[in-house]
């Protein structure tokens, strides 16, 4: 660099700029009023039969059947909207960081000023550590190396030019990329110096230009879709049997106000209220266990989505592997002593270690000084043994650097050090070896690169002191010649302990594991086979934003539900397009962060595997609930359809109905969504995306059961009769419901203790349902009388048939 710094803007013309451009950010997604997250969480159909249910009633003058449904309504909004607003909550505290700040020339002198304050034409000075502010083209620089993986994904940093040099374009080394003369806004200076001047800020920039792919409508998740499609099908179906039974009982001559009190409550027993509650309920467990994990749910409904997920798309960089370098392997050349090699490795290198602090410098000089001090060479030990006299800096175009270190030992030859890429550093035109040294180099360099790994070879050159006559014959020389080769080293980034253990436990749940990443296909393919992805199509190199976007459309039109993972600003489109996006909260962009459904606050993506499990135990007991739930509602469907065939002709009157599905739509429904995980959930195949949320028989199992609760209830009536009928449906009724409860318990239950909730209400439940016919104030309430003992029975042992035909057809939840 000159040392001569450009003038850069006044004070008086950056104030004008940032008028004109506006800050140096990328526009926060606009926040979500109030209103909105009401209005979505009453727009389920089933809701909305429930809100007209609550105005017919309230038309009725039925107070106290108004207030419970108009209750459940609430509860049901009020967890949703909560939720929701907690979780957006968690995402900003991620996000509240220290703003980043950046060296500018302001008015002749260098200023740090908040990033958000640089404009277009601002002159920035950039130095190792620092975060690049904004899009900028180089116009002075010095070894400059910037780490761009979290825009390209590629993990090794990229060396910049100035605008007036032309990079090489015939360089195609497995971790290379022609240098450019440009600097990107989220890109971290790794090595040297440079100054530029910025061309783009906020949303024109690269950063901003990739958050704008981020716009649109959010994708739904398999299970809103699901779900939707039932609610719509339930309040259709519920409405038109109501509609039929009120026929049915204005055609018999009943009174009209009767009738609708009575379709009113069957519509109410039809749909099972309480299943948006229990998948709020569900989903908010399972966000509260996954917090306790360091993962935020920023969609709710993405926790259940996880558990379908047929397809995991990971990055490489930070997810798989540690994102940082570090010595693996090397290779000692004939005649060499590994002390030398070393000890080029420590002094050809600008890189710190440091001693209470961070260390500083490029990933993979660091690595290097790493290697040097675990073998038991003190890199500042050496550099005050053998200062450095002179440098020539690496560049592109000869893709080396070398040194000149003093000896201070009396009568020592001085030192001239070599590292770069084998293949301008092995050859004659550096090296004096022979040709069969050479060629063993270039053998095992190229084994070394095929693993995956960034080579470098060494060389070493003694000389005499300056002062001495053994200097003479080297003078005007080129120092990087007739030099010895010392050996090789090779770097990688090495894959985390627990990612291997992750890719086996995702294909043992039957999830295809796919690396998409910005890297070299050498190195991504020798990651993917350390972790144990394989199979054709399960490597996807070079991958740009545009080709993580087109990857996920194909995946999902061949039926793939995805799952993608990332940390970059190049993820946040994919993250956003999957059908549920994981970001990394610790090394992860706000872009991401902003886009994904789930953050790893840990960065660890074990988390995902206990995701994916929450995920299917959400659905599971979704099953569950709708098993429990819509059989119920059935039987009471058909007790009043089927009761005047029998001459009965209202089998319960409306406060009865109501009654009981109080008891048992409210809490035992609600505890059916804290069932623990199904035993050997996460060693079976994720469900078919195309199946529906009553798939796999669950259908008819509701159909047979709901069937069973009807004709109990119905025979029970007809042997109790007289004016106890109607109160010995009642209980059978209610005992079958509660039997179904029982039943429908995760088979990892081994018993009570496993689900307190469930038992407490289930208990609360049956003697509720005994005090409505044994209690004065609850018989005058709901016109019930006491049940001889025959009734009883019955109703026992309606609960006990139910229980045993839950357990006996009950497939697997999944």
């Amino acid at each position: 660099m000159t040392g001569q710094r450009l003038p850069g803007l006044t004070s008086e013309e950056a104030a004008a700029r940032l008028m004109e451009h506006g800050p140096n950010t990328v526009p926060p997604p606009p926040p979500q009023p109030v209103w909105r997250r009401v209005a979505r969480a009453v727009g389920d159909p089933m809701v909305l039969v429930l809100l007209a249910a609550v105005v017919l009633t309230l038309a009725t003058r039925d107070l106290a059947d108004t207030a419970v449904i108009a209750a459940v309504v609430v509860v049901n909004t009020v967890l949703a909207v909560r939720q929701e607003v907690t979780a957006d909550r968690a995402v900003r505290a991620l996000s509240d960081l220290a703003a980043p700040h950046c060296r500018v020339v302001r008015d002749g002198l260098e200023r740090l000023v908040p990033s958000a304050d640089v404009v277009p034409g601002d002159v920035v000075v950039l130095a190792e550590g620092d975060l690049v502010a904004a899009d900028a083209r180089l116009v002075e620089v010095a070894a400059l190396r910037v780490d761009e993986s979290m825009l390209t994904g590629e993990s090794v940093a990229v060396d910049k030019v100035a605008g007036t040099e032309a990079p090489p374009t015939d360089r195609t080394g497995p971790a290379e990329e022609a240098a450019t003369d440009t600097v990107l806004a989220g890109t971290v200076v790794v090595h040297g110096r440079g100054v530029a001047t910025v061309s783009a800020t906020g949303a024109a920039s690269a950063l901003g230009r990739i958050a704008a792919l981020l716009t649109g409508p959010p994708v739904a998740t398999p299970l809103q879709r699901r779900m939707a499609q039932l609610s719509g099908i339930l309040a259709a179906t519920a409405v038109a049997l109501c509609a039929v039974v009120l026929g049915l009982g204005l055609l018999r001559g009943e009174p009209l106000e009767t009738m609708l009190l009575t379709a009113v409550s069957l519509a109410v027993a039809a749909v099972p209220e309480s299943l948006p509650v229990v998948v709020s309920v569900s989903l908010a467990l399972a966000a509260r266990r996954m917090a306790t994990r360091h993962a935020v749910a920023r969609n709710l409904a993405a926790v259940e989505t996880l558990g379908s997920v047929t397809l995991l798309a990971t990055d490489k960089t930070g997810t798989l592997t540690r994102a940082s370098m570090e010595a693996v392997d090397r290779w000692v050349a004939p005649g060499a002593a590994d002390r030398d090699l070393l000890r080029a490795a420590a002094l050809c290198n600008d890189a710190r270690l440091g001693a209470d602090g961070p260390d500083v410098g490029d990933p993979t000089e660091v690595a290097l000084l790493r290697l040097a001090r675990d073998e038991g060479l003190d890199p500042d030990t050496l550099r005050r043994a053998y200062p450095r006299r002179e440098e020539q800096a690496f560049d592109r175009l000869r893709m080396r650097m070398s040194t000149t270190h003093e000896s201070l030992t009396p009568g020592g030859p001085d030192l001239v050090l070599c590292k770069g890429a084998p293949e301008t550093v092995v050859g004659p035109a550096v090296l004096d070896e022979p040709g069969d040294v050479l060629a063993a180099a270039r053998e095992r360099s190229h084994e070394l690169a095929a693993e995956g790994c960034r080579v470098l070879a060494f060389a070493q050159r003694e000389t005499g002191p300056p002062s001495s006559a053994a200097a003479a014959p080297d003078a005007g020389t080129d120092p990087e010649t007739g030099m010895r080769l010392l050996g090789l080293v090779a770097l990688c980034d090495p894959t985390r302990e627990a990612a291997a253990g992750t890719v086996h436990a995702c294909q043992d749940a039957g999830i295809e594991v796919v690396l998409v990443t910005g890297d070299h296909r050498l190195t991504a393919d020798a990651v993917a086979r350390q972790v144990g992805i394989s199979g054709d199509g399960s490597v996807m190199a070079r991958a740009t934003p545009a080709d993580k976007l087109a990857a996920i459309r194909d995946w999902q039109q061949h039926g793939h539900v995805v799952a993608m993972t990332g940390d970059g600003v190049n993820d946040g489109p994919a993250l956003r397009r999957a059908d549920i996006g994981v970001a990394m909260g610790g090394r992860g962009t706000e872009v991401a962060r902003q886009a994904a459904d789930l953050i790893l606050a840990d960065d660890d993506l074990g988390t995902v595997v206990a995701a994916v499990e929450e995920g299917r135990r959400v659905y599971a007991n979704i099953r569950r609930f709708l098993l429990y739930g819509i059989s119920g509602g059935a039987s009471e469907v058909t007790v009043m359809l089927a009761g005047p065939a029998i001459g009965v002709p209202l089998p319960l009157l409306p406060a009865q109905i109501l009654w009981v599905n109080l008891l048992t739509h409210s809490f035992v429904g609600a505890a059916l969504g804290s069932e623990p995980v199904e035993a050997g959930s996460m060693h079976r195949p994720p469900r078919r995306p195309d199946e529906g949320v009553l798939g796999s028989g669950l259908w008819w199992r509701i159909l047979a059961v709901g069937a069973l609760l009807a004709t109990a209830a119905l025979v029970v009536g007809a042997v109790v009769a007289g004016d106890q009928q109607r109160s010995a449906t009642l209980l059978t009724l209610g005992a079958g419901q509660l039997g179904v409860a029982w039943g429908v318990r995760s088979r990892a239950a081994a018993g009570a203790g496993s689900n307190p909730a469930l038992a407490w209400s289930v208990a609360g439940a049956a003697a509720m349902l005994a005090a409505a016919v044994l209690l004065p104030p609850l018989q005058t309430l709901l016109s019930t009388t006491t049940v001889a003992p025959a009734g009883w029975a019955g109703a026992a042992a309606a609960g006990l048939a139910a229980y045993l035909l839950v357990r006996v057809l009950r497939s697997e939840p999944r």
